[in-house]
């Protein structure tokens, strides 16, 4: 049983990587960034005015949400919908960073990922007690800081501006780059404010993908999982 923790800012690679760790190692995979997206997806559909706290952390509490684990089809489902496309819509792109800074969602959206993660640690679950890798905010400090492997996932501005351009408009031209910096820097800034996800932790081992590529990034990051669990 092995769990991996991931963490780092907006356009390091957490998902494509933590993914592809999940498949090589065949363990379970847990998106925690898609359970906000998933939270101020309902908010909205629910009318909830987001500057309102206690509302949001309300309707948050009673959000009807399933991960779905498989490393090779991640999918959200809230309420028995798919909604893996539409947490993923520039609106809810937008909004998310005001649900993520909300301290009372946070302490629900952690609460429950702790469940997953130790549901993934027995037999029964998806990988069958074989472990998981669990990526996003706060998860390598609050949420699994005991995790047998813990990575800070790093990239320079520019690179990560540029990942993020061909991930959501197919292009990485100045004006491509320019449209996506409120949903990375923005977002980090707004999140800087709740979570510490730009400086590795005691026990947190950066890797650096600036210059890696998809392929060179997940070498590195298992080459980090084999070096701490074999010790």
């Amino acid at each position: 049983m092995v769990v991996i923790a991931v963490d780092g800012p907006s356009g390091s690679g957490k998902s494509s990587v933590s993914r592809q760790v999940a498949r090589r190692l065949r363990l379970a995979y847990l998106d925690t960034g898609a359970m906000y997206r998933a939270a101020t997806l309902w908010c909205v559909e629910r009318g909830e005015d987001l500057a309102d706290a206690r509302a949001v952390a309300h309707a948050v509490r009673v959000m009807p949400l399933e991960m779905g684990l498989d490393p090779a089809a991640p999918i959200v489902v809230l309420e028995g919908r798919d909604v893996s496309a539409a947490i993923r819509s520039t609106e809810i792109s937008t909004a998310v960073s005001a649900v993520a800074t909300n301290l009372e969602v946070r302490a629900e959206l952690r609460r429950r990922q702790r469940q997953i993660i130790e549901a993934e640690t027995r037999p029964g679950g998806f990988s069958d007690g074989a472990g998981i890798v669990a990526e996003g905010r706060d998860i390598t400090t609050v949420v699994a800081p005991d995790a047998d492997a813990r990575v800070l996932l790093t990239a320079s501005e520019e690179a990560r501006l540029r990942r993020r351009s061909l991930e959501v408009h197919g292009a990485d031209d100045a004006a491509a780059v320019e449209a996506t910096k409120d949903q990375v820097l923005r977002r980090d800034r707004d999140d800087a404010t709740v979570s510490q996800f730009h400086v590795a932790a005691d026990g947190v081992v950066t890797v650096d993908s600036s210059e890696l590529d998809l392929d060179q990034t997940v070498e590195a990051v298992l080459a980090v999982v084999a070096q701490v669990t074999a010790s």
